[in-house]
């Protein structure tokens, strides 16, 4: 008599211990390897937005040349304008749907909730910035450049020691200025301005003696706005792993792996470098300072 109860509640534990077991295991993989975020959140045309049912783009004013055209995002003109209409598109959004956002540049990578759905500014993917917000992948490669009056000092440099006795500046919460700061050292504490327009002021006005900024932007400084500078040189990647450019998302955008797919198939179909030939062929080359 006791075995047959002993055995009953046997039974009902096992029953329950299979149960529980049941309850916890994992589910099965989704066989198409897409999780909700890159699948049903993707939906093309229906994301979940700032402006339902538009896509909210930033950018810096002014919006510089060759990134931009005429100041003015809004034209499809310049590489950038041109990149972010091309995510857009790939996303589900045709140009009538795109709204421009004026988001400084330090701002677009600061902590807190963005009121963009993606912003797209020349800002360089980093470790650092990752702790405030999220990337996409890389949709350009980029290298720093130095640019000096042709009288300047700075002009016949060939070297990153021959710049280290000379006066710099560079943008604020740029890789340019991490550049001066980290592979330059200078023996003076370089100038730090608030936008590129200042630093290029400076340059002009001989308050100091280059400025670095990147390869694309020295080559349309000297070209077209400071025509007496010219391009010293370009910095040597030293690293291995190319410096990038992203398009920045709020940390917890739930668009992150959406927009990410989008720049990656523009990478993969040609069409980031056809529109970087198109709107960044000047910036051919440099000599690279070492």
């Amino acid at each position: 008599m006791h075995s047959v109860h002993r055995t009953a509640r046997l039974a009902v534990c096992s029953t329950l211990l299979l149960t529980a077991v049941a309850a916890c295991a994992p589910e099965p993989d989704d066989k198409t390897g897409d999780s909700p975020t890159t699948a049903a959140a993707c939906t093309s045309g229906k994301l979940t937005t700032v402006a339902s049912g538009k896509l909210t783009v930033g950018t810096d004013k002014p919006a510089y040349a060759p990134w931009f055209e005429d100041d003015d995002p809004s034209n499809g003109k310049g590489f950038e304008s041109a990149v972010a209409y091309a995510v857009a598109d790939r996303l589900g959004y045709p140009k009538g749907r795109v709204v421009w956002q004026t988001v400084p540049f330090n701002s677009s990578f600061a902590p807190g909730a963005k009121k963009f759905d993606f912003d797209i500014n020349q800002v360089s993917i980093s470790d650092e910035r990752k702790k405030a917000v999220a990337f996409s992948s890389g949709y350009y490669d980029v290298r720093q450049a130095v640019v000096a009056l042709k009288s300047s000092k700075a002009a016949d440099a060939k070297t990153v020691a021959d710049l280290k006795r000379v006066k710099l500046g560079a943008q604020v919460g740029t890789t340019s200025l991490d550049y001066i700061n980290d592979v330059v050292k200078p023996s003076e504490k370089p100038a730090v301005y608030q936008k590129n327009d200042f630093a290029k002021s400076a340059l002009k006005n001989g308050q100091v003696d280059a400025i670095v900024v990147d390869l694309p932007t020295a080559f349309y400084i000297t070209g077209a706005e400071v025509t007496d500078a010219k391009v010293v040189g370009q910095f040597e990647n030293s690293t291995g792993t190319p410096e990038q450019f992203g398009l920045v998302l709020d940390k917890q955008s739930a668009l992150t792996s959406c927009v990410t797919r989008a720049v990656d198939a523009l990478r993969k179909d040609g069409t980031l470098a056809a529109l970087e030939k198109k709107w960044l062929s000047e910036a051919v080359d440099a000599p690279v300072l070492k």
